[in-house]
């Protein structure tokens, strides 16, 4: 699951779900512990755009110039779906 999570590549985001099918809730419990700084945690959203961890996932977006629309990721045009 952390290998999906860093093959997001950079202005691009990936679901809970797209990241650990069938568990996605596996992967926030994983991701909130993770501490491993070139884990980019940020770019792993809920299905719906919005953000778990709120503004500092938020900035780290917008610095990578993922597309956001009413606080939330615009997921069409910025999800990216990684076949396994």
């Amino acid at each position: 699951m952390l290998e999906r999570v860093r093959e997001i590549p950079e202005g691009f985001v990936r679901t809970y779900g797209d990241v650990s099918p069938g568990a996605p809730r596996f992967a926030g419990t994983v991701l909130f512990h993770a501490d491993d700084p070139d884990l980019p945690w940020w770019r792993v959203v809920r299905a719906d755009g919005s953000l778990a961890k709120g503004d500092r996932q938020r900035a780290l977006l917008r610095a990578e110039g993922v597309p956001l629309r009413g606080g939330r990721v615009d997921m069409g045009r910025a999800r990216i779906v990684i076949c396994p």
